[in-house]
């Protein structure tokens, strides 16, 4: 069964030939696709966090997994592999979680996070990935994605309304830099709003020093899983969905255009690992990201890229270490701060989703009908809206645009 996944093409490198690679730019590169998934995708993971009623060990536990043990694969793949696979967390699948914390405990979630690892893993090791990549109707699942993820773009709407002093402040920051393309090269617009947000905290006084703790040193919670049926309806398709068609797909077409030709399977079987001993401290699933990828291949020489992969796992691995600390300074702000941030870091995405739902002119109607669905946030049967989004849209599309899926198959 092994037998699917890619071997690397040469041997692994050395010490010497990783220090003779290694250099400024590619430094820089791997410090920056830190930076960003330390800022808004961290405040995703808050966000959805804090509304499902997690205490801050549960959410110190949660960015230790992520960072951690995907930042040990990023070192481990990049090396071996000898090109940039940088690994994070799937951001659609943490929003997912979200409304089934709403009627799901912790620990149900947590079963589900196992039963999707094991998923990953057997869809990566029978190399089967493809296949099923090339079977899904892409503009269904993004119309899904698209509506789990319109809330954080309103967050952004709701936090002027409520803390203009501290939401307007970073989204005219966030704006300038990316209105701008040479300034968003030296301070990419999410970092400038994180610190222009943190400034104006700090200089109206709105920081919560009791909330603030010393230095801290992570001290992931192992949690027993329960297994329920409403939560592995529920999320283990939409999880593994996430993983292997949004995120890995996307991480896998942005090293494609970068000249790097990503192992797909063996990716996702170590996702599929990683995902696993994620789960084991409370976190959500592993996966090759896109955006970050995209930063750690901007700029430098083709086969030297790897070593800003190898930075980026490097201090990724250093974060979570110290997860408590982190997760204490971004909890101890207001929320509206982290509503602002987690709505900018997912703005992009959201115009993303929305273009690959509408821009192709296939499946627009199941695209639509899985959008409002999910939208609506109305769960049946003790499963949450984003899986009856994807039912929907599948059914309205195979009633009414069978032509569509005439011409996928003829693709595939």
């Amino acid at each position: 069964m092994l037998a699917h996944l890619e071997r690397p093409a040469g041997p692994a490198p050395g010490l010497r030939r990783i220090l003779d690679d290694f250099g400024l730019t590619y430094f820089a590169n791997g410090l920056i696709g830190f930076i960003f998934s330390a800022t808004g995708p961290v405040a995703i993971i808050l966000s959805v966090g804090t509304r499902g009623g997690l205490s801050e060990a549960e959410l110190a536990s949660w960015v230790f997994g992520v960072f951690f043990i995907n930042g040990l694969i990023t070192l481990a793949m990049s090396w071996r592999y000898h090109m940039p696979l940088g690994f994070a967390w799937t951001i659609p699948g943490t929003v997912l979680v979200g409304p089934a914390l709403q009627h799901l405990s912790f620990a149900e979630v947590i079963g589900a996070f196992y039963a999707t690892s094991l998923l990953v893993v057997v869809l990566g090791a029978s190399g089967w990935v493809r296949r099923v990549m090339s079977a899904l109707p892409m503009p269904i699942v993004m119309g899904m994605v698209a509506g789990v993820f319109l809330r954080f773009g309103l967050d952004i709407v709701r936090a002027l309304e409520s803390d203009v002093a501290i939401a307007a402040p970073m989204v005219a920051a966030f704006l300038l830099l990316s209105a701008s393309p040479a300034w968003g090269r030296r301070m990419p617009p999410v970092i400038g709003a994180l610190l222009v947000g943190a400034l104006a905290i700090a200089l109206l006084g709105r920081i919560d020093g009791s909330a603030l703790g010393g230095l801290a040193f992570a001290q992931p919670l192992v949690q027993a899983p329960v297994w329920s049926v409403a939560a592995l309806v529920e999320l283990v398709v939409p999880l593994a969905i996430t993983v292997l068609v949004v995120q890995n797909g996307q991480g896998v077409a942005v090293l494609k255009n970068a000249r790097h030709e990503a192992p797909v399977n063996t990716v996702a079987f170590v996702s599929g690992i990683g995902a696993f001993f994620s789960a084991m401290v409370g976190a959500v699933s592993s996966c090759l990201t896109g955006p970050t990828n995209a930063l750690l291949t901007s700029s430098g020489e083709h086969g030297r890229q790897y070593t800003a992969a190898l930075t980026f796992g490097l201090f990724g691995v250093l974060f979570g270490l110290m997860a408590p600390t982190f997760t204490g300074l971004m909890l101890a702000a207001p929320k509206e701060y982290i509503m602002v941030l987690g709505g900018l870091a997912m703005l992009r995405v959201l115009q993303g989703a929305f273009v690959a739902s509408f821009g192709g002119g296939r499946f627009t109607l199941g695209a639509l009908v899985s959008l409002l669905v999910t939208v609506a946030d109305i769960g049946m049967f003790n499963i949450g809206a984003a899986f009856w989004g994807l039912v929907a849209g599948f059914g309205v599309s195979w009633l009414m645009e069978k032509q569509d899926f005439t011409a996928l198959a003829n693709r595939a």
